[in-house]
């Protein structure tokens, strides 16, 4: 397992030494076996890790990683650009089962995160938030955004805004079942995750009013 955290993280933090490695490895294996399939291997796997070599190593260090935490020390901004916007480097610290610290270190484009999705989230400095690893090699982690403080708040956020959406739609025409029962499926989103009272009253309140207009 600490092989493979290591491959993972040299490919998803040195793209282009990847790459460089993978065309003198399979183009020795080409020649070797004079077998030119092994050379023109090298193109897709390099292309597959360009795209997907975060998401690998993502997948890779939530399943079989351990949970710890980290805190981010460092964020420098770059002069290279993704989506018009700028490269952060950053450096962290890790925990390790025995308490003590390690450094690491990422950027925009290279940090592994977990859920897998397009958007990159990067917790703030000093603030500390969870992770996991392979133990024996802590360097590489991957970010649980979505369990951290900041990406509950996140969450948390974006299922109000499907339920004001849904409000403001059924406080124009409360006679419309179809905005009636958008905005029931937005509560009954929301109040699945958070246990607060009064969405829940407003949720039975709309169940009632869509049995009386059937």
């Amino acid at each position: 397992m600490v092989l493979i955290s290591k491959i993972l993280f040299f490919s998803s933090h040195h793209g282009f030494y990847t790459v460089i490695l993978l065309f003198l490895i399979l183009g020795f294996l080409s020649y070797l076996t004079k077998k030119i399939w092994f050379f023109i291997l090298a193109i897709p796997l390099s292309i597959l890790n360009g795209f997907g070599g975060q998401f690998l190593n993502a997948w890779f260090l939530n399943k079989y990683g351990v949970e710890s935490t980290a805190i981010i020390t460092s964020d420098e901004e770059t002069n290279s650009t993704l989506n018009e916007m700028y490269i952060h480097d950053y450096e962290a610290v890790v925990k390790k089962q025995d308490g003590k610290y390690v450094s690491t270190f990422f950027s925009t484009t290279s940090a592994t995160i977990y859920p897998i999705e397009n958007t990159i989230r990067i917790p703030r400095m000093e603030i500390s938030f969870p992770v996991k690893y392979i133990p024996g090699y802590e360097k590489n982690i991957v970010i649980l955004y979505n369990e951290s403080e900041e990406g509950k708040a996140v969450l948390k956020y974006s299922k109000l805004a499907s339920v004001n959406s849904a409000r403001i739609k059924y406080e124009a025409d409360r006679t419309n079942k179809e905005f009636i029962a958008e905005y029931i499926k937005a509560l009954e989103n929301y109040t699945a995750s958070y246990d607060e009272e009064s969405y829940k009253r407003k949720l039975e309140e709309l169940k009632e009013e869509l049995k009386q207009l059937k």
